[in-house]
């Protein structure tokens, strides 16, 4: 339980959150990060928020790291929080060099050939399962836009889905392959021909599908398939196979919906040498002027 001397801070962090407009989850992410700083705060600390160093600012972000077992880019996420809380809502300066963020790993996604992706949205045989695989590798769009596509957003005669409120904050088109069109098609008669959400709730048809639920359909085909393929992982394989084939990153970036074109450039890393046609200049052998060891 917090204290209700924090109560009155809660109440500031969540009215500036909202005046900031930041999106739902980071809204639950930080409110839920909040709450564990005041709870450390109250069990080891015996000071008002106000008063509190930085020094004790770094213990916190060590019992993060060192006892809680966070990870890095978890951890960066909290203190991204704490510089919001105090800026904000304690109106204090909060230097970054005093807290700084971690170093974060950047740990490559495993990437398949397209012959291994097509067989496995193949393999599933639940209709509507596969129009979640088949969309989303066709079109690299978020599973949190997969869930929101309604009827309307499908344009079969451009074949393109229009995506609303895009993680960047904008509208935009993502392109859609015959093939995916064709499954969609048939999970759409089977499903009732559904004109609102795309894919209804399972219990209420008036909520979009939960993420949940999408990605215990890819955990399970995954298990049955022999290889793991979450729904986040198929958007990485379209942006990969996209520059595999020569597609240039700004291109990638802007079908991917990327603010930056430093979250694009992960395709230079994971694509595979062999089908970007590339060839060593050192291939041409020569036998004038060969010098013989013994």
């Amino acid at each position: 339980m917090i204290k209700e001397i924090y109560q009155d801070y809660l109440n500031k962090f969540d009215e500036m959150l909202d005046l900031r407009d930041l999106t739902k989850n980071t809204i639950k992410n930080y409110t839920s990060f909040l709450l564990q700083y005041l709870s450390w705060v109250d069990t080891n600390l015996s000071k008002a928020l106000e008063d509190i160093s930085y020094d004790e600012i770094r213990l916190y972000v060590l019992h993060l790291k060192n006892v809680r077992k966070l990870k890095a880019s978890t951890i960066n996420a909290h203190i991204s929080q704490l510089r919001f809380f105090h800026i904000y809502i304690l109106r204090k300066p909060f230097d970054k060099y005093e807290v700084p963020f971690m170093k974060t790993t950047r740990t490559l996604p495993k990437i398949y050939s397209k012959e291994m992706i097509f067989q496995f949205i193949d393999s599933f045989k639940n209709i509507r399962h596969k129009a979640y695989a088949a969309i989303l590798y066709s079109s690299g769009i978020r599973v949190s836009e997969l869930q929101h596509l309604k009827y309307e957003d499908v344009s079969r005669k451009n074949m393109m889905l229009y995506i609303k409120q895009t993680k960047s904050r904008t509208d935009r088109h993502a392109i859609l392959s015959k093939k995916a069109l064709d499954i969609l098609t048939q999970y759409w008669f089977a499903a009732g021909k559904p004109k609102d959400y795309l894919f209804p709730g399972y219990y209420d048809r008036n909520k979009p599908v939960s993420k949940f639920t999408i990605n215990r359909a890819f955990n399970d085909q995954s298990k049955a398939f022999g290889i793991s393929i979450t729904p986040h992982l198929l958007r990485h394989h379209f942006g990969c196979h996209l520059y595999e084939a020569g597609y240039d990153l700004l291109t990638i970036q802007k079908m991917l919906d990327h603010k930056s074109i430093y979250s694009t450039t992960i395709y230079v890393q994971l694509a595979n040498p062999n089908q970007l046609n590339i060839i060593s200049h050192f291939y041409h052998s020569s036998s004038k002027g060969l010098i013989i060891f013994n």
